[in-house]
């Protein structure tokens, strides 16, 4: 999800290094997570979410193409493409979890005939759907991973068409949840209350990622402290591209005059926007806030 365009490769190493266990061991817990919920509550109830794995349901639907198959197919073709589009650097952060999500949901493709919850109420299924999914999607983002698929075709749309991803993605997902409706399921009611079910699914799993896991809003608001301004300011503008305000700040005890930068960043970024910043500047200090609405350009 994010682009890298002038950070060195020794500090992207470092950063990849710490707590490289950690981070992995939740990666792979993640992208379970997210395999567990398409199979054992979407697929079965075609409750189509948005994404490729959504897509996939339509398509097999249609088609009788292999769920597992398109996915894995979709997001091999979607990581070429945005090695050629995006660049080698914004696509190395979607290879692993590109590989191990298709992988899961390969693995766990008839775990739904093991698993099966009797259940006439909808609703339960797509709400422990989401919990499940919400869970998975956001301890991959905290640890600054990306599982790819529907995330690319968000930042080749960001970058053509100048759309933030998050909007771009929320296009793509709603032109998919809605277009199931008019093509699964032969009982008109039926695909359609399967649309608004899966509405729902996607409101809980956003809340989940967004709000619990990642934090209570969409953005955060740095305060950062430094003697490095110079290098922090040009990673946050041309790294991150995010616009920043440098106030004046002076020591309460020391009466020294210190700049503190001020940038507002997506809570998706904050993982690595506060270590490659610790990175720059050991001393610096970062005070950061959640940012519940922001308007206005730049």
């Amino acid at each position: 999800m994010l682009y890298f365009k002038n950070i060195s490769d020794n500090l992207l190493k470092r950063l990849n290094k710490k707590d490289r266990l950690k981070r992995y061991t939740f990666l792979i817990i993640g992208c379970f997570l997210l395999a567990f919920a398409f199979n054992v509550f979407y697929k079965p109830n075609n409750l189509v979410t948005g994404g490729v794995s959504g897509l996939s349901i339509v398509v097999n639907h249609l088609f009788g193409i292999s769920t597992s198959l398109f996915i894995a197919i979709s997001y091999i073709v979607l990581l070429i493409a945005s090695f050629f589009i995006l660049g080698k650097n914004t696509t190395k952060y979607s290879v692993i979890g590109s590989i191990l999500y298709p992988l899961f949901i390969y693995i766990t493709k008839d775990i739904g005939t093991l698993i099966h919850f009797d259940v006439d109420n909808m609703l339960l299924i797509a709400l422990f759907g989401a919990i499940i999914n919400g869970i998975g999607a956001g301890l991959t983002f905290k640890y600054g991973f990306s599982t790819g698929g529907s995330d690319i075709i968000g930042q080749i749309i960001s970058k053509y068409f100048k759309i933030p991803i998050g909007n771009s993605l929320r296009i793509i997902n709603v032109t998919i949840v809605i277009g199931s409706g008019f093509f699964i399921g032969n009982n008109v009611v039926y695909a359609w209350e399967n649309v608004m079910y899966a509405s729902i699914a996607v409101y809980i799993v956003t809340y989940l990622t967004d709000k619990v896991l990642l934090g209570i809003s969409d953005s955060k608001a740095f305060y950062i402290i430094t003697e490095n301004e110079t290098s922090i300011k040009k990673f946050l503008m041309d790294d991150l591209g995010m616009g920043v305000t440098v106030l004046e700040g002076r020591g309460g005890y020391t009466g020294d005059r210190k700049k503190v930068i001020m940038c507002v960043i997506p809570t998706k970024e904050y993982y690595l926007a506060k270590n490659v910043i610790m990175d720059m500047d050991k001393n610096a200090v970062i005070l950061i806030n959640d940012v519940y609405e922001t308007e206005g350009i730049g």
